[in-house]
């Protein structure tokens, strides 16, 4: 997850056993980065989850967790034919490793498909369950404007920080903090975040 923007902000937020790792000049990916904090995991097992991905309220992640064998890495998965990672199966970035799984890994730029889970998978080693709730991958701004359209039942949601003149007109939308629309603007299928405006198309 990119805790960049804000990151004073956010340290000031978290608790003070919660550990930010802060990877610098270059990023890690995600097995580097679990490489980097190798140390501080100490055998332990590791709930990872990826911070852009969007999951409707079915998801539940106690069985996830509880029914876990501790043994085999464990990918949560979505039925998808065209995109699968698996076959037919595509994760969608919750997953559980053992410390078997994350001891190997290394502080450098790596990924955890290269680095672990396609060796785990040629040797039958993967635990794939299935989620067939509402998912969604925010890797586009347009996944992002869709995720929170499900989230909020197809309603704008505007941040109470935000600035919005009663004449203007905000439908399917998202209005980020200290963003400003107005008099008579119209922002439809849209994403303002400060001066920046992302219209969805298509």
């Amino acid at each position: 997850m990119n805790l960049h923007h804000g990151a004073r902000l956010l340290d000031d937020h978290l608790p003070a056993d919660v550990v930010r790792s802060v990877e610098a000049p270059d990023a890690l990916g995600t097995a580097g980065a679990l490489g980097a904090l190798r140390a501080w995991i100490d055998g332990r097992t590791v709930l990872l989850t990826n911070g852009d991905a969007w999951f409707g309220p079915t998801l539940d992640m106690a069985d996830f967790v509880r029914s876990w064998d501790q043994e085999r890495v464990r990918l949560l998965c979505v039925p998808d034919s065209r995109r699968g990672d698996f076959g037919d199966l595509r994760y969608c970035g919750v997953a559980l490793l053992p410390w078997r799984a994350v001891a190997p890994l290394l502080a450098e730029p790596s990924g955890l498909y290269e680095r672990s889970w396609r060796e785990e998978a040629s040797g039958g080693r993967l635990d794939l369950p299935v989620f067939d709730g509402p998912f969604v991958d925010c890797a586009t701004p347009g996944d992002y404007l869709a995720a929170n359209m499900a989230a909020s039942g197809g309603r704008s949601v505007v941040d109470a920080r935000a600035m919005v003149a009663s004449g203007a007109t905000v439908q399917r939308s998202v209005v980020w903090a200290d963003s400003e629309v107005a008099e008579g603007e119209v922002l439809i299928d849209a994403i303002r975040a400060g001066p920046l405006t992302v219209l969805i198309r298509g």
